[in-house]
Protein backbone atom coordinates (compact mmCIF):
# COMPACT_ATOMS: atom_id res chain seq x y z
CA UNK A 1 0.00 0.00 0.00
CA UNK A 2 1.65 3.36 -1.32
CA UNK A 3 1.59 6.28 0.94
CA UNK A 4 -1.16 7.88 -0.44
CA UNK A 5 -3.56 4.70 -0.83
CA UNK A 6 -3.05 4.71 3.60
CA UNK A 7 -3.71 8.86 3.67
CA UNK A 8 -6.95 8.39 1.60
CA UNK A 9 -8.38 4.66 3.92
CA UNK A 10 -7.44 7.52 6.95
CA UNK A 11 -9.44 10.28 5.41
CA UNK A 12 -12.09 7.79 4.87
CA UNK A 13 -12.16 5.53 7.94
CA UNK A 14 -12.69 9.59 9.71
CA UNK A 15 -15.60 10.69 7.38
CA UNK A 16 -17.34 7.17 7.72
CA UNK A 17 -16.76 7.22 11.67
CA UNK A 18 -17.82 10.33 11.96
CA UNK A 19 -21.37 10.48 9.80
CA UNK A 20 -22.32 6.92 11.49
CA UNK A 21 -22.13 8.61 14.70
CA UNK A 22 -22.23 12.58 16.08
CA UNK A 23 -21.78 13.98 12.25
CA UNK A 24 -25.31 11.94 11.12
CA UNK A 25 -27.22 13.67 14.27
CA UNK A 26 -25.88 16.83 13.33
CA UNK A 27 -26.00 16.85 9.92
CA UNK A 28 -29.82 14.98 9.57
CA UNK A 29 -30.94 18.27 11.55
CA UNK A 30 -29.18 20.18 8.61
CA UNK A 31 -30.64 18.25 5.84
CA UNK A 32 -33.95 17.96 7.86
CA UNK A 33 -36.69 20.71 8.39
CA UNK A 34 -36.91 21.05 11.98
CA UNK A 35 -35.60 23.82 14.38
CA UNK A 36 -31.82 24.60 14.13
CA UNK A 37 -29.52 27.02 15.37
CA UNK A 38 -28.35 30.11 12.90
CA UNK A 39 -25.12 28.85 11.23
CA UNK A 40 -26.76 25.54 10.52
CA UNK A 41 -29.90 26.93 9.10
CA UNK A 42 -27.32 29.22 7.31
CA UNK A 43 -25.25 25.87 5.86
CA UNK A 44 -28.87 24.43 5.44
CA UNK A 45 -30.02 27.16 3.34
CA UNK A 46 -26.68 27.10 1.17
CA UNK A 47 -26.77 23.21 0.68
CA UNK A 48 -30.55 23.85 -0.48
CA UNK A 49 -29.29 26.24 -3.00
CA UNK A 50 -26.93 24.41 -4.30
CA UNK A 51 -29.39 21.60 -4.64
CA UNK A 52 -31.87 23.50 -6.47
CA UNK A 53 -29.29 25.02 -9.30
CA UNK A 54 -28.70 21.44 -9.29
CA UNK A 55 -32.20 20.26 -10.93
CA UNK A 56 -32.67 23.43 -12.91
CA UNK A 57 -30.40 22.48 -14.97
CA UNK A 58 -31.38 19.07 -15.32
CA UNK A 59 -34.67 20.11 -15.94
CA UNK A 60 -33.87 22.80 -18.00
CA UNK A 61 -32.82 19.91 -20.47
CA UNK A 62 -35.47 18.64 -20.99
CA UNK A 63 -35.03 15.23 -20.88
CA UNK A 64 -34.90 14.43 -16.92
CA UNK A 65 -37.38 11.84 -17.14
CA UNK A 66 -35.57 8.00 -17.68
CA UNK A 67 -32.24 9.62 -17.74
CA UNK A 68 -29.64 7.41 -15.61
CA UNK A 69 -27.87 9.29 -12.72
CA UNK A 70 -25.49 8.74 -10.04
CA UNK A 71 -25.87 10.21 -6.99
CA UNK A 72 -22.27 10.02 -5.25
CA UNK A 73 -22.25 10.95 -1.86
CA UNK A 74 -26.35 10.87 -1.57
CA UNK A 75 -26.20 11.63 2.16
CA UNK A 76 -29.83 11.73 3.23
CA UNK A 77 -31.23 11.84 -0.31
CA UNK A 78 -31.75 15.79 -0.55
CA UNK A 79 -31.17 15.45 -4.34
CA UNK A 80 -31.88 11.84 -5.50
CA UNK A 81 -35.32 11.74 -3.89
CA UNK A 82 -36.36 15.43 -5.82
CA UNK A 83 -34.63 13.46 -8.92
CA UNK A 84 -36.25 10.07 -8.78
CA UNK A 85 -39.92 12.15 -8.25
CA UNK A 86 -39.07 13.86 -11.66
CA UNK A 87 -38.85 10.76 -13.32
CA UNK A 88 -34.80 9.73 -13.41
CA UNK A 89 -33.43 6.83 -12.71
CA UNK A 90 -31.24 7.19 -9.71
CA UNK A 91 -28.65 5.44 -8.15
CA UNK A 92 -27.71 6.95 -4.53
CA UNK A 93 -24.72 5.68 -2.64
CA UNK A 94 -22.97 7.29 0.87
CA UNK A 95 -20.01 5.72 3.06
CA UNK A 96 -22.34 6.19 5.84
CA UNK A 97 -24.87 3.64 6.59
CA UNK A 98 -26.90 5.49 8.82
CA UNK A 99 -27.31 8.55 6.30
CA UNK A 100 -28.44 5.96 3.90
CA UNK A 101 -30.94 4.26 6.15
CA UNK A 102 -32.26 7.75 6.48
CA UNK A 103 -32.37 8.34 2.86
CA UNK A 104 -34.18 5.06 2.37
CA UNK A 105 -36.62 6.41 5.31
CA UNK A 106 -37.42 9.15 3.68
CA UNK A 107 -37.75 8.10 0.07
CA UNK A 108 -40.76 5.94 1.61
CA UNK A 109 -42.51 8.56 3.19
CA UNK A 110 -42.36 11.33 -0.06
CA UNK A 111 -42.39 8.76 -3.23
CA UNK A 112 -45.28 7.15 -4.23
CA UNK A 113 -43.09 4.55 -6.34
CA UNK A 114 -39.44 4.07 -5.03
CA UNK A 115 -38.93 1.57 -7.90
CA UNK A 116 -36.86 4.73 -9.93
CA UNK A 117 -34.61 4.88 -6.69
CA UNK A 118 -31.61 2.35 -5.40
CA UNK A 119 -30.07 3.73 -2.28
CA UNK A 120 -27.04 1.74 -0.52
CA UNK A 121 -23.91 1.93 1.53
CA UNK A 122 -20.71 1.97 -0.52
CA UNK A 123 -17.62 4.54 -0.74
CA UNK A 124 -16.85 6.70 -3.66
CA UNK A 125 -14.15 4.42 -5.71
CA UNK A 126 -16.74 1.09 -4.65
CA UNK A 127 -19.54 2.53 -7.22
CA UNK A 128 -19.79 0.75 -10.41
CA UNK A 129 -21.89 0.85 -13.46
CA UNK A 130 -22.92 3.52 -16.25
CA UNK A 131 -24.72 6.14 -15.98
CA UNK A 132 -25.44 9.31 -18.28
CA UNK A 133 -25.02 11.35 -15.38
CA UNK A 134 -22.71 11.41 -12.45
CA UNK A 135 -23.11 13.72 -9.66
CA UNK A 136 -21.51 14.23 -6.22
CA UNK A 137 -21.91 17.36 -3.92
CA UNK A 138 -19.91 18.48 -1.01
CA UNK A 139 -17.90 15.34 -0.86
CA UNK A 140 -14.43 16.86 -2.14
CA UNK A 141 -14.37 19.00 1.19
CA UNK A 142 -13.46 15.74 3.14
CA UNK A 143 -10.50 15.50 0.68
CA UNK A 144 -7.22 16.42 -0.02
CA UNK A 145 -6.53 17.66 -3.82
CA UNK A 146 -4.59 14.68 -4.49
CA UNK A 147 -6.83 12.09 -3.17
CA UNK A 148 -10.08 14.17 -5.13
CA UNK A 149 -8.32 13.86 -7.98
CA UNK A 150 -8.40 9.90 -7.98
CA UNK A 151 -11.89 10.06 -6.71
CA UNK A 152 -12.89 12.33 -9.91
CA UNK A 153 -11.24 10.35 -12.27
CA UNK A 154 -13.31 7.28 -11.03
CA UNK A 155 -16.23 9.08 -11.21
CA UNK A 156 -15.26 10.32 -14.97
CA UNK A 157 -15.13 6.16 -15.91
CA UNK A 158 -18.71 5.87 -14.62
CA UNK A 159 -20.20 9.50 -16.57
CA UNK A 160 -21.14 8.27 -20.07
CA UNK A 161 -21.97 12.22 -20.44
CA UNK A 162 -21.82 14.32 -17.89
CA UNK A 163 -19.91 15.21 -14.79
CA UNK A 164 -21.34 17.48 -12.10
CA UNK A 165 -19.12 18.73 -8.81
CA UNK A 166 -19.00 20.71 -5.61
CA UNK A 167 -16.54 22.03 -4.01
CA UNK A 168 -15.40 24.47 -1.65
CA UNK A 169 -13.41 27.26 -3.84
CA UNK A 170 -9.55 27.91 -2.53
CA UNK A 171 -9.78 32.22 -2.39
CA UNK A 172 -7.41 34.00 0.50
CA UNK A 173 -10.44 35.51 1.58
CA UNK A 174 -12.06 31.21 2.67
CA UNK A 175 -8.61 30.35 3.29
CA UNK A 176 -8.78 32.95 6.56
CA UNK A 177 -11.56 32.80 7.46
CA UNK A 178 -10.98 28.29 7.93
CA UNK A 179 -7.91 29.53 9.96
CA UNK A 180 -9.44 31.70 11.87
CA UNK A 181 -12.21 29.02 12.42
CA UNK A 182 -9.60 26.83 13.64
CA UNK A 183 -8.46 28.44 16.68
CA UNK A 184 -12.11 27.61 17.96
CA UNK A 185 -12.87 23.75 17.56
CA UNK A 186 -16.37 22.80 18.91
CA UNK A 187 -17.62 19.20 18.23
CA UNK A 188 -19.02 19.17 14.62
CA UNK A 189 -15.43 19.79 13.76
CA UNK A 190 -14.59 16.58 13.73
CA UNK A 191 -13.94 16.01 9.57
CA UNK A 192 -10.97 17.84 8.41
CA UNK A 193 -11.98 20.93 5.96
CA UNK A 194 -10.45 20.60 2.77
CA UNK A 195 -10.79 23.53 -0.30
CA UNK A 196 -9.66 23.19 -4.03
CA UNK A 197 -8.15 25.75 -6.65
CA UNK A 198 -10.85 25.43 -9.16
CA UNK A 199 -8.06 25.50 -12.05
CA UNK A 200 -7.14 22.49 -10.00
CA UNK A 201 -10.44 20.79 -10.75
CA UNK A 202 -10.81 21.46 -13.81
CA UNK A 203 -7.53 20.20 -15.27
CA UNK A 204 -8.69 17.17 -13.50
CA UNK A 205 -11.90 17.13 -15.73
CA UNK A 206 -9.76 18.18 -18.84
CA UNK A 207 -7.26 15.28 -18.17
CA UNK A 208 -10.45 12.74 -17.74
CA UNK A 209 -11.67 13.62 -21.10
CA UNK A 210 -14.28 16.11 -19.77
CA UNK A 211 -15.08 19.95 -20.80
CA UNK A 212 -16.72 22.32 -18.25
CA UNK A 213 -20.10 23.45 -19.39
CA UNK A 214 -21.88 25.51 -16.81
CA UNK A 215 -20.77 27.03 -13.25
CA UNK A 216 -22.34 28.36 -10.65
CA UNK A 217 -21.59 29.32 -6.64
CA UNK A 218 -23.51 29.10 -3.84
CA UNK A 219 -21.95 31.68 -1.38
CA UNK A 220 -23.92 32.46 2.35
CA UNK A 221 -22.15 33.37 5.45
CA UNK A 222 -21.20 29.93 6.62
CA UNK A 223 -21.62 27.80 3.20
CA UNK A 224 -18.88 27.94 0.29
CA UNK A 225 -19.57 25.74 -2.64
CA UNK A 226 -18.34 25.77 -6.51
CA UNK A 227 -20.67 23.95 -8.51
CA UNK A 228 -19.29 23.01 -12.34
CA UNK A 229 -20.95 21.00 -14.91
CA UNK A 230 -18.69 19.00 -17.79
CA UNK A 231 -19.90 16.82 -20.52
CA UNK A 232 -17.50 14.04 -22.13
CA UNK A 233 -15.75 15.53 -25.21
CA UNK A 234 -17.24 14.01 -28.72
CA UNK A 235 -21.14 12.88 -26.83
CA UNK A 236 -23.82 14.76 -27.71
CA UNK A 237 -26.20 15.95 -24.90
Amino acid sequence: MTALDDKTLNDKTIVKDYFNSTGFDRWRRIYGDGEVNKVQLDIRVGHQQTIDKVLNWLKEDGNLEGLTICDAGCGVGSLSIPLAEAGAKVYGSDISEKMVTEAQERARETLKDTSGLTLETKDLEGISGQYHTVICLDVLIHYPTDEAAQMIKHLASLAQSRLILSFAPKTLCLTLLKRIGEFFPGPSKTTRAYQHREADIVKILQENGFTLKREEMTSTRFYYSRLLEAVREGVNE
